[in-house]
This record gives structure tokens, sequence and C-alpha cells, in this order.
């Protein structure tokens, strides 16, 4: 079933062609990723399917009467609306029911409304979208519902806009960058609910966990053209590298033939014969192949690392806490050269307020941090570079440097340095008003770079920048040989760089972990097993033997009940498996398949329901 269909859609800014004729299409069920270098148009693509702006030309084409949410980068809610509030504010039926019904229950309405609410609500399944409601909010740790949006802080803004757009349930998911501002936690049950069959997505993401499980298709946009791949995010890479293989060798051919070609048409006489005109007609296409070009270019990071001398950064029995919250309980650490440190906790855990320590923005509270003469901190942060926006780029670097010496008495100015980080001769001049998100963390790592460090300190380093940007950005930590700390949610990045893990507890402690993302995915998993044997062993009531305690005899009224239950539930059973087969034919209409779903969804709470009951009856016929 066809949900959204593009045909020739072109954009352009100025001179800039972002997509020039581009067409595909979306079916139900599939799960499509756009990638691209970071100004090349994805986000304008996505405004352009959304109606936040218009293409030059082209047709954009959804199904009759589609549903589509969108998560967009910037939100705008009413700062005085509670969460609870801005998430019913929807055009859904569903959503305004249980409004009208949360009113109802505040005013004290009439029962017969009461009623009539209660009627509609369990008439189209309602009750399940309260608990999708409740279990979302509380994922993204939404967990204050009366919280009024004005206090919330922008990493919570869009968890709030990610939640309201899942709560929803359109029929096609469009988001742009949606894990961001997620902790891993966050991210994995994202992960998981998107990998869902009945989902329909398509998505701006550069976490590559993220395209390698849930996407089924990757389209590229590179060159102003595009690019489909029917697979994940590996075979993506594979097929990408042999696309431009095979453009190389065509170019390279039509080149060859260009060369031979343009002797004849230089010899030609100007009066031509109609077979000559159709040689000439070739003439021009294979001079089109001939001079395309591949960009071939790629951020290149090399910096000269300032001397480090034997003592690093050290913590002396350290303590700070923000009143009852405690961030460092008396730690102590010695940092070691080369050393690479994850750091990672829960929203809160204190993490950037240790890295504020660290680079002496914040004092601690008792305890000695001391620094190490020849070290020199590079910190780029959540916040980033405060750039004025009528600023021209070239001058955002020249007022830090205008050399930057990269070793072995050579320099780069700062026109060669800009260019090597693939911003254009012609987007030196540019002001930063008019530079995408990416290319603003672009400019922002260029002014931490250039500070020559050898302590560098990396705070969500990942978002926005484009896949390829952290490809090299990867490349080029792995042979840094000064000190590294990584804050980041994309896992991927953390699993490549770092050699093992500060945990951040939120009492205090920091738990130190050898390895790298994945053992700590494994010390977590090993830590929520034992809570939950430590809870279900206090939780576990202690056993009154039938010497001590005389059993009790099954009424007869229990007895019936017990042989109601006995031959309802396989009953239940077998309807449910009926629909589950009927769910998988093909031909369905969106409409059955929700109201098939549904049905499955009544009926595994009810034999969930009716078994707890028939196994708390079973215990009294033994």
């Amino acid at each position: 079933m066809n949900y959204l269909s593009v045909e020739l859609l072109s954009k352009s800014y100025a001179e800039k062609v972002l997509f020039k004729e581009i067409s595909f299409g979306i079916d139900y069920g599939q799960k499509v990723a756009i990638v691209a270098k970071n100004g090349s148009g994805k986000s304008s693509l996505l405004n352009c399917l959304t109606g936040k702006d218009v293409a030059d030309k082209g047709q954009i084409t959804f199904r009759n009467d589609l549903r589509v949410g969108y998560l967009h980068q910037e939100q705008d809610y009413n700062p005085e609306a509670t969460i609870i509030d801005t998430v019913y504010d929807s055009e859904s039926e569903m959503l305004q029911l249980l409004r009208d019904y949360r009113d109802s229950l505040i005013n004290g309405d009439a029962d017969n409304r009461m009623e009539e609410l209660t009627g509609r609500i369990t008439e189209l399944g309602g009750w399940d979208m309260d608990s999708l409601i409740q279990e979302v909010l509380s994922k993204l740790q939404l967990h204050d519902m009366h919280q009024k949006v004005g206090m919330l802080s922008g990493g919570q803004k869009r968890r709030l806009a990610l939640a309201k757009v899942i709560i929803e349930q359109p029929q096609l998911l469009i988001l742009d960058e949606p894990t961001n501002h997620l902790d891993v936690e966050m991210i994995e049950w994202l992960e998981e609910y998107l990998a869902q069959n009945h989902i329909t997505l398509l998505m701006v993401t550069h976490d590559r966990y993220f395209l390698e499980r849930v996407c089924n298709e990757i389209m590229e946009l590179d060159g102003g053209n595009l690019y489909r791949y029917k697979g994940n995010y590996s075979y993506y890479l594979e097929k990408r590298e042999e696309r431009q293989a095979n453009q190389q060798a065509t170019i390279d051919k039509a080149k060859n033939l260009f060369s031979k070609e343009l002797e004849w048409m230089r010899r030609q006489p100007k009066a031509r014969s109609t077979k000559a005109k159709s040689r000439i007609d070739a003439f021009y296409d294979t001079k089109e192949v001939a001079t395309q070009k591949i960009d071939h270019s790629k951020v290149e990071i090399q910096v000269q690392m300032e001397r480090m001398g034997n003592k690093i950064l050290e913590f002396h029995h350290v303590s700070k806490a923000f009143g009852e919250k405690k961030i460092l309980s008396d730690w102590s650490y010695l940092f070691k050269r080369k050393e690479r440190v994850g750091l990672v906790g829960a929203n809160g855990a204190g993490k950037t307020t240790l890295l504020n320590l660290i680079t002496e923005n914040l004092a601690p509270d008792s305890g000695k941090i001391i620094t190490g003469e020849t070290i020199v901190y590079g910190y780029y942060n959540q916040k980033g570079l405060e750039l004025k926006e009528d600023k021209r780029v070239i001058d955002v670097i020249r007022d830090i440097a205008e050399y930057l010496p990269i070793g072995g008495g050579k320099k780069l100015t700062a026109v060669q340095l800009l260019e090597k980080f693939l911003f254009a001769p012609s987007a030196h001049y540019q002001y930063v008003s008019t530079l995408s998100g990416g290319e603003r963390k672009r400019l922002y790592l260029i002014t931490i770079l250039m500070k020559n460090p050898n302590f560098l300190i990396l705070d969500e380093p990942t978002n926005d920048l484009d896949i390829f940007t952290l490809q090299v950005l990867e490349d080029y930590l792995l042979s840094f040989e000064g000190c590294l700390i990584v804050v980041s949610h994309d896992r991927y990045f953390m699993d490549k760089l770092v050699d093992h893990i500060f945990v951040l507890n939120g009492d205090g402690t920091i738990t130190d972990i050898l390895g790298n993302y994945g053992e700590y995915r494994v010390y977590r998993t090993e830590q929520e097993k034992e809570r939950k044997s430590q809870k279900q062993k206090v939780e576990t009531p202690i056993l009154v033997t039938s010497s001590d305690k005389p059993k009790n005899k099954p009424s007869f009224k229990e007895k019936q009940e017990f042989e109601k239950l006995d031959a309802e539930i396989p009953e239940l059973e077998t309807k449910r498996v009926e629909l589950s087969q009927k769910l998988s034919q093909s031909g369905l209409s969106q409409q059955e398949l929700e109201r098939i779903s549904s049905e499955i969804t009544q009926l595994t709470t009810q034999i969930d329901a009716k078994s707890l009951r028939w196994m708390e009856l079973a215990e009294l016929m033994e």
C-alpha cells in the first residue's frame, strides 16, 4: 500500500542545488532513512514533504486521509500549558475523548456525560491509548505530567515533541534526528518501538546502530541526486562503495571518448549532414558525463598536539553536591597518558558537573583537583560556540588565529583549514546565520582543535554531525595521542573510542568499568538481574505449610467459576490465533489492520486476567 509518492522534486537556494528531480515512494511498513553530508538538504527535503517549505518544482502526493506525524528540530508549544495538556492538544479524536473524560472527572460532570464518554472510548479501544500515554511519558522521563512547558529544558521539550508524535499514532512517521537529547535507555526503547512491523517510517538520523537495526532502506542525497539502497546500514556502505567505483569507471570511459570526439568536432565544416547532427548530439551527451565530478572530499583533521608532561589530572578526595543531590562523594582518581574514558549516567547524575570540575568552571565542595602545567583542554560542549549571526565564517576562524601549526614546521591558513573541513571557498564569506545545524557544529569543532589541545573533552559531539564527518572524527580520535573524555549517547561512537567507562551512579559514587560501551551494557544487564533477584527475595512471603495452617476448601461458586474459566481460556486462545493469522494476510486495508490489532490487544488482556484468576482458583482445587 503506497503512502507517499515524490516525483521529480527539485530545490535550490541561489546557486546551491540541494536536490534535482528526485523521485521515490514509501509503502506501508517501510522504514526509510535519509543520509547525506551536512548542508546537502536532508532537513530541507523533510520540510518540503511536510509543508514547512516549498519545492521549486515537482509533485508530492500522500494517500488520501493518511495521518502523518512529523518530529521537527524546533518546537513551538504554549509555555503555560502542562505536559499532559500539550499531549492532549491534538486533532486525534481519541486524545480529545480522553481529554474530555479527564476534564469530566475533575469537574464532576453528570453521570450520563461520563457514561457517554466511557462508552465511546471503550468502543474505539481508547483505554489502550491511555496506557500508551503513561508508558511513553515514563520511558522518556517526563514524569511530572502537570509541569508547565515553559519550565522544561530544551532536551525535555524535544522529548515531549517525540512523545506527542508517538502517542498520536500516525500512519506515517517523519522524524528529524529522533535520538537527539535521549539517553541510551530511551534510545534503545525507541529503537524497539519503531522496529515494529506495522510502523511506517521516514527519518533523518546519524545513529548508526539505529540505521542498522531499524531501517530496511537507506536513501542518500549526494550531489543533488538521490540513491536508494534496499537494506540496512551495512548493506548501504557496501553498495555505496560499488556505486562510486562504477560511476568513476563510467566517467573515465566517457573522458576517453570525449577527447576523440572533440577532435572530430574541431575538424567538421560548418555545414553538417543529418548523420553528423546525431553524432554532435551524442558528443554533448558524452561531454556531460565526462565533466561530472564525484565528490570524494572529506573532512581532514590534522592538528599538532601540545606536548604533555608526566602530571595529567588528579582528583584527591573530591566531593560535590547541590543541596541533597550528591554528584561526587570523596572521589579520587589519577588520569594517565592516553586515557580514553566514556562517561555515562542517567540525566541529572552529574556528567556535565564533572566536566565543569575538570575544566575549573566549577569548584569542588571539598578535596583537590590538580591539573598538570602542560595540559591544554579542548572542551566541546553541548551549548556550542556563541557565534554572532552577522559574522562571516572566515572571520570566526581568523579571530582565533591566522595560522594553525600541523607539525613538521608546516602551517595551515584559515582558508586552507576551512577547506579541509568541507567549507567550499564560496562558503567562507557566508554569514553564520545561513549555516545548517551540522555546519555550525563543524565550525565549532575547528575552533576547538585550533587550540592544539592534548586533553579533549567531548560532550555529545555527535549531535547534528553527519555520518561522514563522524567517521573522520573517529579516525582522528583513534590516532589522538592525548587524553580523551567522551559523553555520548551514540553507542557506535563510544564502542569505537573508549577503553573504560565511568558510570555516575547518581549517589556520589562512580563505578569504573574496563571496556567499551558493549561491556557496560553487559554490566548493566547483570546489575538489573541482581536487583530483580534481591527484590523477589524481599517480596517473597514466608510459606505456611499445611501443618501450620488448615487449607481453605473451594466453595461451590468458586468450583463453577474454575470450570467456566477452564473452558473459556482455550476458546479465547483459539480466537487470538485466528486473528493473528488473519493479520498476516496481504491485501488488508489500514482500517482492517488497526481493527484486528485492537481486537488482539483486547483478547490478550482478557486472557491474561482470566489466566491469573484460573491459577488462583487452581491452588484451591488441589
